[in-house]
């Protein structure tokens, strides 16, 4: 990963965050009030509730002002990263029962490290920007496109492998922000295990970084198949972070 890959990156979770770059860097736990920046990821088109994220040394909390007087004391005594364990997740989970919220799973980012080449001996097509709506409604996948349309998060490109006219499965990208695409993968069951996810992953990574975007990943704790695809495809892990959201969408 180069400086100046870095310095976008920092520049990408500023905005998110509502503060300054260095302020993930400083040794002290940051609060700020949310604000809808130019050029965050969007995620929602509304300010955020709770929002914590952290490189591996301090965290950085973007919440609501009813939240601070909570948040200013519990966070000052603890190590920024350690926050992110469930022992330290339940009393924010309480907190934010009291609000008619609830926190989100907790994600865990990568960024590119290395180049990498796929390996393959299989056929791919690429489909991009309108050609993606065909797939749209396929529940095959799920973690590969958006669900519906979503203008504000447009999918660009997908690659899918091919066994004869069979989809073994589809690597996309969305646009989190602008220039910036977030990679997922789905890789349909009777063909896992057979380097489809990793293989097309690398591809998708290497086109995105050819047109002059930066890509990234994301997935869960324990989605260890998903940690090895990102690993193997040239990723490695650059930040941790865990959102709340309204506990009526949750029971819908």
């Amino acid at each position: 990963m180069t400086g100046l890959m870095t310095e976008r990156f920092m520049d990408l979770l500023a905005r998110d965050f509502n503060c300054n770059p260095d302020d993930f860097a400083r040794p002290e736990n940051i609060i700020t009030l949310p604000e809808i920046r130019a050029g965050r990821r969007a995620y929602s088109d509304e300010k955020y509730f709770f929002r914590m994220i952290t490189t591996g040394g301090n965290a950085v909390i973007t919440a609501d002002e009813r939240l601070h007087d909570f948040l200013r004391p519990y966070i000052s005594a603890r190590t920024g990263h350690w926050l992110f364990e469930f022992p330290n997740l339940l009393p924010i989970e309480r907190e934010l029962e009291n609000h008619g919220y609830t926190l989100t799973q907790t994600y865990h980012m990568f960024i590119p490290c290395a180049d990498t080449e796929p390996e393959r001996d299989f056929p791919v097509r690429w489909f991009y920007d309108d050609e993606i709506g065909r797939f749209y409604g396929d529940g095959r996948f799920p973690n590969a496109i958006c669900g519906e349309p979503d203008p504000a998060r447009a999918d660009r490109i997908a690659v899918c492998a091919y066994d004869g006219e069979t989809i073994m499965g589809m690597a996309g990208c969305s646009e989190a922000a602008p220039g910036f695409h977030q990679i997922g993968i789905d890789v349909i069951p009777q063909y896992r295990s057979k380097g489809v996810g990793c293989a097309l992953v690398t591809l998708l990574k290497n086109k995105i970084t050819e047109r002059g975007d930066i890509p990234f990943y994301g997935t869960s704790l324990s989605n260890y198949h998903s940690w090895h695809i990102a690993l193997k495809s040239g990723f490695c892990p650059a930040w941790v972070e865990v959102a709340a959201r309204k506990s009526e969408e949750i029971a819908s």
